[in-house]
């Protein structure tokens, strides 16, 4: 699969060959979903925690007797309809995390590559260098590629300072990962 590359003023250059294992695989929404529900769920702290009737301090004599006072009957003063009472079926601290296979994300990041690659949202720079760690110089590039407006990620093969220091605009966010994949050969 061949697919053009670009200087950062959105001229081509090139084209350069993909490998087909991993630009060149099916799309599994199923897979892609299951992977991005577990990854959101696995960022869920799990802290929140109120107290149930039984963990509010106090309540422990009926308040006033069953019957004859012309009043509702009540067990306790912190029972939940009471003011400063517990709460009904109460949040209490719980571990969200789901495991995900090595090989599950490996998948799902391959699927999601190959369907932005198929859908033409995919550009490979020759590189992308910059003289200094500027939101500008980032922010031309993007309008360049008339990208202003839309989410972009920027995966680089080196851990290149001035990119990764380089904010984002007000508008649009900037995300810059460091990920590996096997080499491709350019032509």
């Amino acid at each position: 699969m061949k697919v053009d590359t670009y200087n950062t003023a959105a001229k081509k250059v090139g084209t350069l060959e993909l490998s087909d294992e991993v630009f060149g695989a099916d799309y599994n929404e199923a897979l892609i979903h299951q992977v991005v529900v577990a990854q959101l769920a696995n960022k869920r702290q799990g802290t929140k925690s109120t107290l149930t009737r039984s963990e509010v301090r106090g309540g422990g004599k009926k308040p006033w007797r069953q019957k004859g006072t012309g009043r509702a009957r009540q067990g306790s003063i912190r029972s939940p309809q009471w003011t400063k009472g517990g709460v009904v079926f109460a949040p209490k601290p719980r571990d969200f995390s789901q495991k995900i296979n090595k090989k599950m994300k490996r998948l799902a990041t391959i699927s999601a590559l190959s369907a932005k690659v198929r859908d033409n949202d995919f550009i490979v720079l020759d590189s992308l260098e910059l003289a200094e760690a500027k939101t500008k110089l980032v922010a031309a590039m993007l309008k360049s590629f008339n990208l202003e407006d839309k989410k972009v990620l920027i995966v680089t093969a080196n851990n290149d300072n001035n990119a990764f220091r380089a904010r984002a605009s007000q508008r649009q966010a900037l995300s810059t990962y460091t990920i590996w994949l096997p080499a491709a050969s350019a032509s």
